[in-house]
């Protein structure tokens, strides 16, 4: 059974910097992509950024270009966010998502992904 577990959320000011963990297990395919999402209250659940596990190769929302970084771990199984300048705008449920089978179509497109972890809070304060 795939799991995806993430942490790293809570409240800082604007300005500040965040790291977020996505902790994967259960993996029985070795062909995937897993992306960081985002839903803010009131809002559709949006794509900020992922990472194919064939190269590495890595796609970003505009909104975050130059601020959040994705990188992998392969030893740890882990995926992490890093959110540098942040903006209260930032502020949402942030969510991993893993899309299996096609490590070399990179998109954040909510509906290409098929698993789904429970989600971390950030918050930013003005």
């Amino acid at each position: 059974e795939v799991q995806l577990v993430e942490s790293g959320g809570g409240l800082v000011q604007a300005g500040g910097s965040l790291r977020l963990s996505c902790a994967a297990s259960g993996f029985t395919f070795d062909d995937y992509a897993i992306g960081w999402f985002r839903q803010a209250p009131g809002k559709e659940r949006e794509g900020v950024s992922c990472i194919s596990s064939a190269d590495g190769s890595t796609s970003y929302a505009d909104s975050v270009k130059g601020r959040f970084t994705i990188s992998s771990d392969n030893a740890k199984n882990t995926v992490y966010l890093q959110m540098n300048s942040l903006k209260p705008e930032d502020t949402a449920v942030y969510y991993c998502a893993v899309e299996k089978g096609r490590s070399w179509y990179l998109t954040l497109e909510t509906d290409y992904y098929d698993y789904w972890g429970q989600g971390t809070q950030v918050t930013v304060s003005s």
